[in-house]
């Protein structure tokens, strides 16, 4: 039997909601249904995509990695088949935080001008990549090293570390901080787009606390909120200010590369004139 756009929204769907009978309802089926249609993928692709031992439903470690192929799937499909993509096919470019710092507006305004045929749209998507990997977009800007396969990248600039502190700390009254500073406070992570790890810090004078969200809005009002410190590159102090944060430049910290990236198997045939503008919008500043 082959395997059908159904079977992905099934699974999908599943995934989704954690549950089988809401799942079910979403899509307009029955529950029997939708229980066959998972079961038949599983079958097809030789492994249990769905943990269906514990009382909430779970994604297996396979499920999990099959997740963002199906997505990105799905995701193509429904895009080769809008109309108005048939016209203007946009370029979406993803982020996670602070987009091209202070080059955006120049960016969008230059491309805009430039290239009034092909839409620019800035999508923020809380993800590692951005939403490149699961298809959501067609490039996006990434700071850190990118890892994920079958992704090709160009490096526009390189950016210096701030470290984020409650506006009413000690810390906040310095000139600059250094990481050694930092040693003896909570330091707030951002896990899923984040650069920040505990690797910044020498193995013998690594913080002793951590506290993890999922995304800039979080980490900002943890650390608003007192309940530690942060560190993050130069753009977020200009394009997150925050009447509870101070930024303040942390000098012994390595810059931070910022990327551009896209998918290496059939890239938007505009990439090559946003890898131009950004670079040369970059390079101009």
């Amino acid at each position: 039997m082959g395997i059908e756009l159904r079977h992905l929204r099934c699974f999908l769907a599943i995934a989704e909601e954690g549950n089988v009978t809401r799942a079910a309802a979403r899509l307009h089926l029955t529950q029997p249904a939708v229980s066959r249609t998972l079961a038949a993928l599983e079958k097809h692709l030789g492994v249990r995509l769905v943990d269906r031992s514990t009382h909430h439903l779970a994604l297996t470690a396979e499920g999990r990695a099959f997740h963002d192929r199906a997505a990105a799937a799905v995701t193509a499909f429904d895009a080769a088949l809008d109309p108005a993509r048939l016209r203007h096919r946009p370029l979406r470019v993803g982020y996670a935080w602070s987009a091209l710092g202070p080059y955006t507006t120049p960016l969008l305004r230059r491309w805009q001008r430039e290239h009034p045929g092909t839409p620019l749209e800035l999508l923020r998507v809380d993800d590692r990549t951005a939403g490149l990997v699961r298809g959501e977009v067609d490039a996006a800007l990434l700071r850190g090293p990118v890892d994920a396969p079958g992704l090709a990248t160009a490096e526009l600039t390189a950016e210096t570390r701030i470290a984020a502190v409650p506006a009413d700390s000690p810390l906040s009254g310095r000139p600059a901080v250094l990481l050694a500073d930092l040693a003896g406070e909570t330091v707030v992570l951002n896990t899923v787009s984040g650069t920040t790890t505990l690797d910044l810090w020498p193995r013998a004078h690594r913080p002793a606390g951590t506290l993890t969200v999922g995304n800039t809005d979080d980490w900002l009002t943890a650390i608003a909120a007192g309940r530690g410190v942060g560190v993050s590159s130069a753009s977020t102090a200009a394009m997150h200010p925050h009447p509870g944060v101070t930024y303040r430049p942390l000098t012994d910290a390595p810059p931070v590369p910022l990327v551009l990236a896209w998918r290496d198997a059939s890239p938007h045939p505009a990439i090559g004139a946003l890898v131009t503008l950004a670079r040369a919008i970059t390079r101009e500043a």
